[in-house]
């Protein structure tokens, strides 16, 4: 078996009252510290199965235009995910399974563009919007019982595990793959940088904020009673843990390395994109509204999150 990042977004950041304060507040941490971004997914290779955790932003998703006052930038392109899955060597018709760990877009972006996938999601979110006229979807019940200290578990295949981790939305996922004496994490957004599993704080992006704390305290728990390298989608952190096989030491943190960011000389579409959802505010579809023109308590129509979310396009 092995485990492939795909990567597709780099260069991009996460503020520390983003990533720190959805229980103390964000006003409570600095937002000139940033943290790196990136976005990636993974596939795992069996064998016998490819299989796919998540599958990118759409296709044609604008790029952000951040400045001094975001506080995330889900980065610039490398390449489409599709680009960046081909690069890999496969072909779409190989794969035989997605795995969703959430609704996000990021998350599932190009699920459309595998034919002969089953597209195994939690239950709960079976119902979603984000998921309308998607074939081939399975629903997960975790019937499995427990999974080591996680209540509720779907094995998948041997040695790959979906777990009930509701919090970041309320049918988030994590999946884990043994491997070698090794747990590979792959988690839907339990923490957006390794810094605040490290730290113990939950992002300001939660559908249900004490089921993320549980979540959270749940795999923290794991990881210090099993050897876990723990795979992120937001960060380079995560494919950098997979391709240095890094154990997770709660105690013994990885020395931060900070974003930087050069915000000069950038053109921007009058759009509008929410780094959390991918959903494009257009003024010409909106009556020609100007999104600095929208209430200061306007609301993104699909995640439901504050313009401070957004950034220019």
């Amino acid at each position: 078996m092995e485990i492939k990042a795909v990567k597709f977004r780099k260069d991009g950041f996460y503020t520390q009252p983003f990533v720190f304060g959805g229980e103390e507040g964000a006003e409570k941490f600095d937002p000139k510290v940033r943290y790196r971004g990136s976005l990636q997914n993974y596939l795992i290779d069996t064998g016998d199965e490819v299989i796919l955790v998540d599958t990118g932003l759409p296709a044609g998703t604008p790029e952000e235009v951040p400045n001094e006052t975001s506080i995330l930038y889900t980065g610039k392109d490398i390449c489409s995910y599709m680009e960046a899955f081909n690069a890999l060597g496969y072909k779409p018709e190989q794969v035989t399974k997605i795995l969703l760990t959430h609704k996000h877009s990021d998350h599932l972006g190009e699920l459309k563009s595998f034919p002969n996938a089953q597209i195994y999601v939690n239950e709960e979110e079976m119902q979603a919007e984000e998921l309308s006229g998607i074939p081939n979807l399975v629903s997960v019940k975790f019937t499995d019982g427990a999974y080591y200290n996680f209540p509720e578990c779907q094995k998948i295949s041997d040695g790959i595990y979906m777990i009930k981790a509701k919090g970041h939305t309320n049918g988030n996922s994590i999946v884990i793959v043994e491997l070698d004496g090794l747990f590979y994490m792959i988690h839907g957004d339990i923490t957006y940088v390794d810094e605040a599993l490290y730290e113990n704080k939950l992002s300001v992006v939660f559908d249900d904020l004490s089921a993320a704390r549980e979540t959270l305290d749940r795999v923290r728990e794991f990881i210090r009673n099993h050897p876990t390298v723990y795979m992120g989608t937001h960060t380079p952190q995560g494919y950098e843990n997979l391709e240095a096989k890094r154990v997770m030491d709660i105690n013994n943190p990885v020395e931060t390395n900070f974003a930087e960011i050069d915000f000069s000389k950038q053109e921007t579409s009058g759009k509008y994109i929410c780094s959390i959802c991918g959903y494009v505010y257009d003024p010409a579809e909106h009556d020609g509204v100007a999104f600095e023109d929208l209430s200061n308590d306007w609301k993104c129509p699909r995640c439901k999150q504050g313009k401070e979310k957004f950034n220019q396009a």
